[in-house]
């Protein structure tokens, strides 16, 4: 007897809109009002406090102004500091008017040194205006699945308008570290621009002092925001994304978060790409279109199981969709297609749609 089909249209996997992937109950406490650990990933939440409460942010605005810059490929080019970057208040590199320097370096003092000058010279240049460069960045926000942030600015001096959450900025924190250039700018130590005879030393200190493991991030503080700290750190084969707002001890907060998740989750791989190890009747070989690892508890990994759900009667080279499950609620749902290199608009789709719902690994 042949094995039913189950067909199941795309509007039935949008009513799986889980907001975070499910966390483990965490025997730690932190300072901050708000936080999230986040498994880099999978994009997995291990941990939260107040995580989708909008709060001002302070300088960690600049992690999607350095994300603009890096994915603008444009950072060879020179840009002329004007009156209006020079003399934005706050954090400086001390460039001067008409000054000119490569994107690169201001973006390495952006980061580094929380410059805000450089932050506004960056926004000028790419955006063509400060307005110009928020829409950019609120376009940004809204494809990374930010759903609680506002951006006004580019270095995140306080405003009522200009606010995030824990939750999207380690959301933020997490697609910036797919590019390596922004890895290597958020991971260094300190930075010598062709403009300069002195070094920029970085001013995160989990990074520099504290914090063997730490791979990046981005420190910030106004009276108003508090202490604000995304940072990023890697153990083994996981890496996780560390976000603390008005914390009081941050530093050691992001340690007690990081210790607490390397010591209690494995990653697992839930799926590997390539040919799917079942025989399916009237259906020749299937494929899945990447590695699906998933970050898990000793508890948890009892509780993992899949169903492959496919399509009927479809002219497409999709043809079903593999549903991951921790007990009896989808953690993800992925491609099945009938050749081992397809990787179709509609799966893409999946995908990305899966991403906004906290559903997906990249």
């Amino acid at each position: 007897m042949k094995k039913r089909m189950i067909i199941w249209l795309i509007y039935s996997f949008l009513i799986v809109s889980l907001i975070h992937p499910f966390q483990a109950e965490a025997a730690i406490s932190v300072s901050a009002r708000n936080a999230v650990l986040m498994d880099m990933q999978s994009g997995r939440v291990l941990y939260e406090k107040a995580a989708d409460e909008e709060e001002l942010i302070a300088s960690t605005t600049k992690i999607m102004t350095a994300l603009i810059a890096v994915e603008s490929g444009k950072l060879e080019e020179k840009v002329e500091a004007s009156h209006h970057a020079v003399y934005t208040e706050g954090s400086s590199i001390y460039l001067k008017e008409g000054e000119k320097m490569k994107l690169k370096d201001l973006v390495y003092g952006l980061m580094l040194r929380s410059g805000n000058d450089a932050a506004m010279a960056i926004a000028e240049h790419l955006g063509g205006s400060e307005e110009g460069f928020a829409f950019l960045m609120n376009e940004k926000a809204d494809w990374l699945g930010m759903n609680h942030s506002n951006f006004e600015n580019p270095h995140g001096l306080d405003s009522d308008n200009h606010y995030s959450t824990a939750y999207d900025l380690a959301l933020l924190m997490r697609s910036a570290m797919q590019y390596d250039t922004f890895r290597e700018i958020t991971g260094a130590e300190r930075y010598l621009s062709e403009n300069r005879d002195y070094y920029w030393f970085n001013k995160n200190k989990l990074l520099t002092k504290y914090y063997d493991y730490c791979t990046g991030g981005k420190t910030g503080f106004t009276k108003a925001a508090g202490r604000t700290l995304v940072s990023t750190a890697k153990k083994g084969d996981m890496e996780l994304v560390a976000v603390t707002l008005n914390a009081g001890d941050d530093w050691n907060d992001h340690q007690r978060m990081f210790e607490w998740g390397f010591e209690n989750y494995d990653h697992v791989l839930l799926q590997e790409k390539g040919k799917v190890p079942v025989n399916v009747p009237e259906k020749k070989s299937l494929y899945y279109t990447r590695d699906v690892i998933w970050p898990v508890t000793t508890s948890e990994k009892q509780s993992l199981h899949s169903k492959l759900n496919l399509l009927q009667n479809t002219d497409s080279s999709l043809v079903g969709r593999h549903v991951i499950y921790l007990d009896d609620s989808p953690i993800m749902t992925t491609a099945v297609v009938d050749s081992p290199s397809e990787r179709t608009l509609l799966s893409y789709w999946l995908e990305r749609t899966n991403r906004f719902m906290g559903l997906t690994s990249w």
